[in-house]
């Protein structure tokens, strides 16, 4: 699994490098402390593969795509939004928390010292770096968890060999390994940071029926006997006053395993795209009640772009020009509740919006913002549409300029916008 991993980094690195390109150069933005003191909501990910986001088979250019990133575009719809993916491949619930604990303590902890042999070559990286997972826990105002499902994968192979007690007292020993090892993780979550939500995933069953029809129900009702157990250890915390939800991941996969895993093509219980969208679905239901489908903008369509959570839909489509985005002025300026002015003698648009102030001219590489110039790779322009003209501006430029909040999603082609 080591060299998966590895493309997985180069195409991360990649996928970051091409959003920078589309929104525009960081020279577009005003510096952070200009945009005010709203803070984003912040999700910190914990856990195994699932956290990852990792599919086998993937190719060296395509980056991850779980159900964390997508956790991330609903927290989008919601607001501003940040994401501290601290997912470890390979992990167990003792590894989790020997990894917890030395972040508590602020302690640097090597790979083999997290869980020996470790198969995801980033983890005496992101061991080394426990200060400041520590830091992003502090201010987390969610941290989801998924951990067990490496712990429980030996059912896999041994379950159909077992009688049905013996079968019943492995469980009881996995089980209570994992809530031994969790209920740690979760005291000092919520010692680290006690108003954070945690939110715990159960585990789905991976093997299709067809796969084997005497062992699909050993392992059903051992799923559901794992949720309970994991629905309880939620509920003893709760009555203490401790903030913690569980996902319940494990229904969504039930008459779906074959579809939503990579069991029958890989022989590999990880989700394919359509499990972790159920995931994403699971979770993003637990923390905010709902949870947004969201298309994906094919290359050569226009981008999608939101607004405060409202899909931006107009005639008039955005355009790509020297890999940044380009929006009719109007279009922008109502969405986000602007006003705007046009000064016919030297062809430039004011913007103002909550004390900022963006001065855009047609054909000028520089944009003024709040009485500075700040250079732009690609200057407003008329765009002729039928018989109108309308001008476009950078989006990335206008919105950084008047203080908002943007993030492009390079996955799906689409920008977020919020106050």
């Amino acid at each position: 699994m080591r060299k998966p991993f590895k493309k997985y980094i180069s195409a991360l690195s990649a996928a970051v490098l091409m959003s920078t390109m589309l929104l525009g150069a960081a020279s577009a933005a005003p510096d952070a402390g200009e945009a005010g003191t709203k803070q984003p909501y912040r999700i910190v990910a914990l856990g195994d593969s699932l956290t990852v986001g990792y599919e086998p088979g993937k190719s060296g250019t395509e980056a991850p795509y779980g159900f964390v990133d997508r956790l991330q575009e609903q927290a989008l719809l919601h607001g501003r939004a940040e994401t501290v993916n601290v997912g470890i491949a390979g992990l167990k619930s003792k590894g989790l928390q020997n990894f917890v604990e030395a972040v508590k303590n602020g302690r640097a902890i090597s790979a083999d010292d997290i869980q020996p042999k470790l198969p995801d070559p980033r983890a005496d990286r992101i061991g080394a770096a426990a200060a400041e997972t520590k830091a992003a826990l502090e201010t987390a105002d969610a941290i989801t968890i998924t951990i067990g499902g490496n712990d429980m994968s030996e059912l896999l192979t041994t379950a159909g060999k077992m009688s049905e007690a013996d079968l019943q007292t492995r469980l009881q020993e996995l089980f209570k390994l994992y809530t031994d090892s969790v209920g740690v993780v979760v005291t000092d979550l919520h010692e680290l940071n006690p108003d954070a939500l945690i939110v715990v995933a159960d585990q789905y069953q991976p093997l299709p029926e067809i796969a084997d029809k005497a062992l699909y129900p050993k392992l059903g009702k051992a799923a559901e006997a794992f949720t309970g157990v994991i629905d309880q250890m939620a509920a003893g915390f709760t009555a203490k006053g401790v903030q913690v939800k569980v996902a319940h991941v494990a229904k969504e996969f039930v008459g779906g395993e074959g579809t939503m895993t990579h069991m029958i093509k890989d022989h590999d219980f990880h989700p394919n795209q359509l499990g972790y969208e159920a995931i994403a679905k699971v979770f993003s239901e637990t923390i905010w009640g709902g949870y947004t489908k969201l298309a994906v903008h094919e290359a050569g369509t226009p981008m999608g772009i939101y607004v405060g959570g409202k899909e931006l839909n107009t005639p008039y489509k955005p355009v790509i020009r020297e890999n940044l985005n380009f929006v009719a002025i109007k279009d922008i300026v109502d969405a986000i509740g602007a006003t705007s002015t046009w000064d016919n003698k030297t062809s430039s648009a004011t913007i103002t919006h909550q004390g900022h102030k963006v001065v855009i001219t047609i054909g000028s590489k520089t944009v003024q913002v709040d009485g500075t110039g700040v250079p732009i790779d690609a200057e407003a322009f008329l765009n002729k549409i039928g018989k109108e003209s309308k001008t476009y501006v950078p989006l990335a430029a206008l919105a950084s300029g008047l203080g908002l909040d943007v993030q492009f999603v390079p996955k799906l082609r689409t920008v977020f916008i919020n106050p």
